[in-house]
């Protein structure tokens, strides 16, 4: 996936459901305080992270482990369903630990080869999704009490939603211009290096 695509998607993630935050923030804090032991947010959440995981490991060339792979692919496969059938209590918190790790991951590795001081931004917002992520693994409570704390009033829901959709639409405007001109140099430079010269081309025995 490109940069640019990757940055619009995370920022219109971010960014969109904050407007209903704005709009009607009660409902907002009704939703959100029901997320962190959503039997069925935990369920899709798990899932998807076992998933993703599994296809991240499948993609895997590392020699050591070719011998291991298919049963490391059955046995994390069976700590992922497992998981959500005797490790209920938080399940959502736990499932989105994972899809957070999984996403920075994800983050890095695309931001990684860019060549703007921008993509910072993403590498910055992955390590702190990583920092999230161990922290909600051990200890999958804190992000009720972080999430009661954020929801406590309609003026904290209301800078918290416009915090975080400014946030996120920077971050898709960063996608939509200075990565896809990133991009387009790159591409330009590649086709350029690719492509023999006139001079070239006339020259020859």
């Amino acid at each position: 996936m490109k940069l640019s695509t990757l940055s619009i998607l995370l920022g219109l993630g971010m960014g969109l459901p904050q407007i209903y935050g704005l709009l009607n923030p009660a409902k907002f804090r009704e939703g959100v305080r029901k997320f962190p032991r959503s039997e069925p947010w935990g369920y899709a959440l798990m899932l998807l992270g076992t998933v993703w995981f599994l296809w991240n490991l499948n993609g895997e060339n590392i020699s050591d482990f070719a011998a291991y792979k298919k049963a490391m692919l059955l046995g994390f496969g069976a700590v992922g369903v497992a998981t959500c059938i005797y490790v209920r209590d938080f399940l959502a918190v736990r499932g989105l630990a994972i899809v957070f790790l999984l996403l920075a991951k994800l983050m890095v590795d695309t931001a990684r080869w860019a060549d703007t001081e921008w993509r910072l931004v993403i590498v910055t917002w992955a390590y702190a999704l990583v920092v999230a992520g161990m922290w909600f693994t051990i200890s999958p409570w804190r992000l009720r009490d972080l999430l009661n704390w954020a929801t406590a009033t309609d003026t904290r829901i209301r800078i918290g939603s416009g915090v975080r959709l400014a946030f996120g639409l920077f971050v898709a405007v960063l996608g939509l211009t200075v990565f896809r001109q990133v991009e387009a140099q790159a591409a330009q430079g590649a086709n350029s290096t690719a492509t023999p010269s006139v001079i070239e081309r006339s020259t020859g025995p």
